[in-house]
């Protein structure tokens, strides 16, 4: 995937200046737009009856997973999970967004929002990072706070899609040096699906971001499903041997 240039992630950046430090519970009830009054493409292939037993997804992040400034049903896991479902997929994703989130807040709470599930999930959704970015917050830390949540899901044989950050330049190329290459180095490490830059189909698009210039609008989140369902589906589905879907 390509990285955005500088001056669209400096846009960015600058928004993200503007707004509080809030960057980045189960799935929204309330159903979603239709495609005719949000234009999106996700249930543009014909609709497959649910098959199979329930899947169960667990997605834990920062506001970009919590569905900062949208409505009921348009957050990212609410959308993905309608997708999935549309595929034929039994998914049933459960919203561990929390606002305002560093990589530090959800390592502290990752153990207990696990034992917390009424079933073991089989795949857990990470979105975090872009807080520490924005703090300026040591890459190390970052990649730390990070390694030891994917440890601790290796070790219980929990599927993780990584869904990646990028610095921003005017952090300097020293921090973008040690932060960008944290996601895909911990990914290959630990077996992860990554997702290189999770607001890559927004970036840069007023129509698919929210006044603030950070958050995706219902229709930039639908553009991110569309972006990044197919990844999911298939972490979700590999058999165990890493051989494919069963």
């Amino acid at each position: 995937m390509a990285r955005p240039s500088d001056r669209l992630f400096s846009r960015l950046i600058l928004s993200l200046g503007a707004v509080p430090l809030v960057l980045l519970g189960g799935c929204d009830p309330a159903p979603a737009p239709s495609d005719a009054a949000t234009g999106s493409a996700l249930d543009a292939r014909p609709e497959i009856p649910v098959m199979g037993p329930e899947r169960s997804i667990l997605a834990f992040g920062d506001s970009l997973l919590a569905g900062y400034g949208l409505n009921d049903g348009e957050s990212y896991p609410a959308r993905l999970e309608q997708a999935l479902r549309a595929r034929g997929v039994n998914a049933r994703i459960v919203n561990a967004g929390v606002s305002g989130d560093t990589t530090a807040a959800g390592l502290q709470r990752l153990d207990f929002t696990l034992k917390s599930q009424t079933e073991k999930p089989e795949l857990v959704i990470i979105s975090l990072g872009g807080n520490d970015m924005l703090r300026s917050l040591p890459p190390a830390e970052t990649r730390a706070n990070l390694e030891a949540m994917l440890k601790r899901l290796k070790q219980d044989d929990i599927r993780v899609v990584l869904l990646g950050m990028l610095a921003a330049p005017n952090l300097g190329e020293d921090y973008a040096e040690k932060f960008n290459p944290i996601y895909p180095q911990l990914a290959e490490k630990y077996g992860a699906t990554l997702v290189p830059f999770f607001l890559q189909p927004v970036i840069d698009k007023s129509d698919l971001m929210q006044d603030d210039h950070v958050h995706p609008t219902a229709l930039g989140v639908d553009a991110i499903v569309t972006a990044t369902v197919d990844d999911v589906a298939a972490a979700l589905l590999a058999r165990p041997d890493g051989a494919g879907v069963p």
